[in-house]
């Protein structure tokens, strides 16, 4: 009887919390549509002013041309992005990443080192609450620092020496190199084949935008194969 009674209490507070995550779930997507779309829109209204207010309408050509050549080249990132940063950044996460910027250099980054410093795992409830406060810290940090680096950075960046800017392309392969490292700890089967794959894919005569997304495709296909066979063995 003891038994079931604290089966049931367990249950409850399972439900329970399902049922607040729900709510959080739906203010985020509520409060998500409302500011991206907001941002959208400010986004729009400046070209939208200088064509057809000020009257410096380029033409429809150079526009659809130049839209074109764009989606060429980063188009696919617009499926990818989402979709492979989803488990570590959660729902609210994402609104919040996608809301900010520079989610592959900060936000994930931010998002990761937080989850890991309390011991929680991507894709938890938990985990999606440790990502939302990491970013927003790290986006208030950000604006902060950026508000002084637009208004002196020129001046900042001219005073470094050359040996110093020459780094300034490998910050981000830096990044990710830790943000990589980090999760290959918890699975280092999963890292070999991600770091495989990627070189793989890296070396083959691939077109460049098609690369992050086969390499994406391979490694999460590989990786569920192996789950799905040890799961199999473990229930043989």
């Amino acid at each position: 009887m003891e038994v079931s009674e604290k089966f049931l209490h367990t249950e409850r507070i399972k439900q329970s919390e399902t049922i607040k995550m729900s709510e959080f779930h739906a203010k985020s997507h509520f409060w998500g549509r409302i500011t991206i779309w907001t941002i959208i829109g400010l986004t729009l209204s400046l070209p939208i002013c200088l064509s057809f207010v000020l009257g410096y309408h380029p033409g429809w050509p150079p526009i659809l041309s130049g839209l074109t050549a764009y989606i060429a080249v980063i188009g696919l990132v617009w499926v990818v992005e989402p979709i492979s940063y989803f488990p570590t950044l959660g729902v609210s996460g994402t609104y919040l990443a996608f809301l900010t910027g520079n989610i592959s250099n900060m936000c994930l980054p931010s998002a990761g080192a937080a989850q890991l410093a309390v011991g929680t795992d991507p894709g938890t409830k938990k985990g999606e609450i440790i990502a939302t406060l990491a970013i927003g810290a790290a986006s208030l940090v950000n604006l902060a620092i950026l508000t002084v680096i637009i208004i002196s950075g020129s001046f900042i960046v001219s005073m470094l020496p050359d040996s110093v800017r020459a780094i300034f392309p490998y910050i981000v392969p830096a990044i990710f190199g830790g943000i990589f490292a980090q999760f290959a700890i918890k699975k280092p089967l999963y890292g070999c084949i991600a770091l495989t794959s990627g070189l793989l894919i890296y070396l083959l005569p691939i077109p460049s935008f098609f690369k992050g997304l086969c390499c994406i495709v391979i490694t999460i296909s590989l990786c569920i194969f192996i789950e799905k066979r040890k799961h199999q063995q473990s229930h043989a």
